[in-house]
């Protein structure tokens, strides 16, 4: 019987209720530990002139205060490396890194920070992508992905839109800080317990800046709490530092951001400002597309590059387009450098062309469902993406034909078209969007993995990869697939703390390809070993009375037993066979190794085939919005998703649910807020928001399509990163219900889709169709008192209607009203509609 297919328990959740599961600060503190920290850039963007820790130093309980001078080498990065661990020359982002102090007691350690003194000249910072672009200041050259003919398909187009989205950025809230603990060894070797998703990086980057050679560094990572991409190239700062006061003083030493620390100072996902262009026919189908994406990279290139690739991959997302022309830039800014997050890149192109068929709907007066199934990529025809490679096993249409009839979308419909008919206080939206997600690194390199698998003489298991876990369950998933090929209980099988002492130059938990990559590798591990104890089975059970000979290709191992399938009444523990092995001198130990083949991308030509494969699906959200406050609620979610054969149902489920509940927050609530000196002021879980339990949905389906075509290991496909970009539908819904007051115009939305951002929007749209309803006078908005708009502005530098308020509460538009607008023309040139944008 196949473990594969089952629902078995996370590795770690009896320890996590427990409260026995270990994290980097549970770990005791050892002999002459020592607490690091540092102190950082008073200034987004300054000009260093002299440190001084003379007055630090005499505090006692302070043992050392080290700068950029004690580091062998200082740049650092994952893919670029340019950026200073220490300040050396420019800060560029406010609290970057400028003194490591290393105490004995957190009390002299906060001392010390305040008695260092930083002399640095304020310098002018950039902290928009409106900024950077206006100042020409970019991290690296423009990309490009294009097919087709896209001036000539605008040429002969009937219809047209061409707009901006703003796409705002998001901390990771990881529920652990970023973590390490650095014990130095003898002959300068270090081993570092990192919370990482990435230890290679940590061993390589470590051993870099503190001039050791790799061989010297060791990185262990039992498990996180939490990375969502926030731990795959920054944990390697604290891992950098921990490391230096260690090798400098021979001492274990610990540092643990505090959670403000965190939020202040680390990357985010990247913010999108995306230019597009597109034309498209009476049905909606799209004949055109031009994206100009622009990426908030921050101060240094840290991830950047691939996450802009990935955007740029995904703007088709679950549709054909034959004539497009992508292009991409990443802008500097003096903010953190911004960092993978789940969906690395992907989410930010999606929502790209979610929201353009959003509008080509609105402007055809269409259901968007059927303007987005008419563009979908067909099965034998128009099933090539921009970048040339081919979509197969296609199961969109399946997913759209399953969905429309799971969540009784056409009924839906028509009630949310009644409800808004009738009520004066609420309006309702309800939007289908879809995924087609790339599986794979797009750095083609990266897509390797290794595996150590030991077995024992009681037939236990210990497996050993580069995976790491932060909670999603990859563990899981690799001690089912060791199971499952030598055919024992999973219960027999651990997954060991991930180390690179054990799994040497491994990729970083990311992409969502974890279990695709290491769960291959150990399976091409055990497959050698049950190789080798086939042979011991075979000359076992080999029998000249009965003319059965040793023959590995009948011997069986399934359910704990193994067998000749020649006489499958005579059966032997798994324990058995391993000790007749041992005995006869049978290895019991060997290596894996996976490489991913038939994938490759060239980005000189902008052409290949990146992903192995894609995993699909689609979700339907409705809200309900109050007119009066701009509050939203999520009425119901229903999701399909083609996941291929699931290893674990349960473990995908809880991934669906919580990828699509924070990309949901992504949508609606997880907006940034900076100064204009660059401080983030939402920096901490009483005023950053995240989704909580009452802005979940009382209806709530998860449905998966059966599909046994994957070409990965047991038929899987990967769920950690697609079911986040279906929470652009609750995005998309808003943008629906708004079409029901913006009349002509096409409704225009930011995100995320907060309610400040919501009340906006609704306030425009009620003053101009109030205005029209009054022969162009202006009018208060449903739910706004003649008082209450007393000092009202009704313009912005691009010229529109938007309502700012003055003298309320409320100011339901940003500061940064957009310097562009979306117009939609037939093919004469006359515009339909024209709105305002962030």
């Amino acid at each position: 019987m196949s473990v594969v297919g089952r629902n078995i328990p996370h590795d770690s959740a009896e320890g996590h209720v427990a409260g026995e599961s270990i994290y980097i600060d549970d770990m005791p503190a050892l002999r002459n530990e020592l607490i690091v920290d540092y102190v950082g850039s008073p200034f987004a963007h300054g000009k260093l002139k002299s440190i001084d820790c003379s007055e630090a130093l005499k505090i006692p309980g302070v043992v050392a205060c080290y700068t950029h001078e004690d580091l062998a080498h200082n740049r650092l990065g994952p893919i670029i490396q340019d950026e200073p661990l220490l300040v050396d020359d420019e800060a560029m982002f406010l609290g970057q890194p400028v003194v490591v102090i290393a105490a004995e007691t957190k009390s002299a350690l906060a001392r010390a920070k305040k008695a260092v003194k930083i002399e640095m000249e304020e310098l002018v910072a950039t902290l928009t992508i409106n900024e950077a672009k206006d100042r020409n200041e970019y991290l690296d050259r423009e990309y490009t992905v294009a097919r087709g003919d896209v001036e000539t398909a605008f040429k002969n187009s009937k219809h047209m839109i061409e707009g901006t989205i703003v796409v705002g950025g998001a901390d990771h809230f990881y529920l652990e800080s970023q973590a390490c603990v650095a014990v130095p060894g003898e002959y300068d070797q270090m081993t570092l317990h990192s919370s990482t998703q990435a230890p290679s990086e940590i061993q390589h980057t470590t051993a870099h800046v503190l001039g050791l050679m790799q061989n010297q560094v060791v990185c262990i990572t039992k498990r996180m709490g939490g990375g969502f991409g926030g731990k795959e190239s920054q944990a390697t700062h604290p891992a950098a530092m921990a490391a230096l006061v260690a090798h400098k003083t021979k001492r274990p030493a610990r540092l643990v951001y505090i959670k403000d620390d965190d939020m202040k100072y680390t990357g985010k996902r990247h913010p999108f400002q995306n230019d597009y262009k597109v034309s498209f026919n009476d049905d909606g189908l799209i004949t055109g597309l031009q994206v100009r994406y622009f990426a908030d990279g921050g101060a240094y290139n840290d991830l950047s590059i691939a996450v802009l690739g990935r955007a740029i991959t995904h703007s088709d997302n679950a549709y054909f387009i034959e004539n497009a022309h992508l292009t991409g830039r990443i802008c500097r800014t003096n903010l953190p450098p911004n960092t993978a997050f789940r969906g690395f890149g992907g989410p930010q192109g999606v929502i790209t062309i979610e929201n353009i068929l959003e509008e080509i709907a609105a402007y055809l007066g269409k259901d968007a469902f059927d303007v987005r199934r008419v563009n979908l990529y067909g099965i034998d025809e128009r099933n090539t993406t921009p970048y040339g490679q081919v979509v197969q096993n296609n199961t969109l249409h399946r997913i759209f034909e399953r969905i429309e009839k799971s969540a009784d979308y056409r009924s839906r419909v028509k009630a949310v078209r009644d409800f808004n008919a009738q009520s004066k206080t609420h309006l309702k939206g309800i939007a289908v969007t879809s995924v087609k997600f790339g599986i794979s690194f797009t750095n083609t390199m990266l897509n390797q993995a290794n595996a150590l698998v030991n077995v024992y003489l009681d037939g236990t298991v210990q497996v050993s990869t580069g995976a790491t876990e932060m909670g999603q369950g990859v563990n899981t998933n690799i001690k089912m697939l060791v199971a499952d090929e030598l055919g024992i209980d999973p219960a027999t099988v651990i997954a060991m703390p991930t180390s690179t002492e054990k799994n040497n130059n491994t990729s970083a938990t990311a992409a969502s390809s974890a279990t695709d990559l290491n769960g291959s590798a150990a399976v091409d591990a055990c497959s050698k070993i049950k190789s080798r104890l086939a042979e011991v089975a075979a000359r076992y059970f080999a029998s000249r009375e009965a003319g059965i000979g040793a023959y590995p290709d009948s011997i069986k191992f399934d359910d704990g037993y193994v067998w000749d399938e020649r006489r499958p009444e005579n059966k032997l523990p798994f324990k058995d066979i391993v000790g007749m092995a041992y005995r006869a001198r049978v290895s019991l130990g060997e290596r894996g190794h996976y490489a991913t083949k038939g994938i490759e991308f060239d980005w000189v030509a902008g052409k290949g085939a990146p992903f192995l494969y894609f995993t699909m699906g689609a979700a339907v959200s409705e809200v309900t919005i109050d007119r009066f406050t701009g509050d939203m609620k999520l009425d119901g979610v229903d999701i399909v998703m083609d996941i291929g054969k699931s290893i674990n149902p349960g473990i995908n489920r809880g991934q669906i649910a919580g990828a699509f509940f924070q990309g949901m927050g992504w949508m609606t609530n997880e907006e940034l807020k900076y100064t204009d000196k660059g401080n983030l002021l939402n920096y901490s879980p009483t005023t950053y928001k995240i989704p909580n339990i009452q802005d979940l949905p009382l209806r709530f389906n998860i449905e998966t399509v059966e599909n046994h075509n994957t070409p990965n290991v047991r038929g899987t496909k990967a769920v950690g990163e697609p079911p986040l970009l279906l929470g652009i539908s609750v995005y998309a819904a808003v943008k629906n219900a708004l079409s029901y007051l913006s009349g002509d115009e096409i409704p225009c939305l930011t995100a995320p889709a907060t309610n400040e951002e919501i009340l906006g929007r609704l306030m425009y749209y009620e003053t101009a169709d109030s205005a029209a309803n009054n022969d162009g006078k202006q009018a208060a908005p449903i739910g706004w008192s003649g008082d209450s708009m007393n000092g009202t502005s009704y313009s912005n530098d691009a010229g529109m209607l938007v309502p700012t308020i003055k003298h309320g509460s409320l100011r339901p538009v940003s500061e940064s009203i957009a310097r562009g607008f979306s117009v939609a023309s037939n093919k004469a040139g006359s515009p339909k509609a024209k709105v305002a944008q962030k």
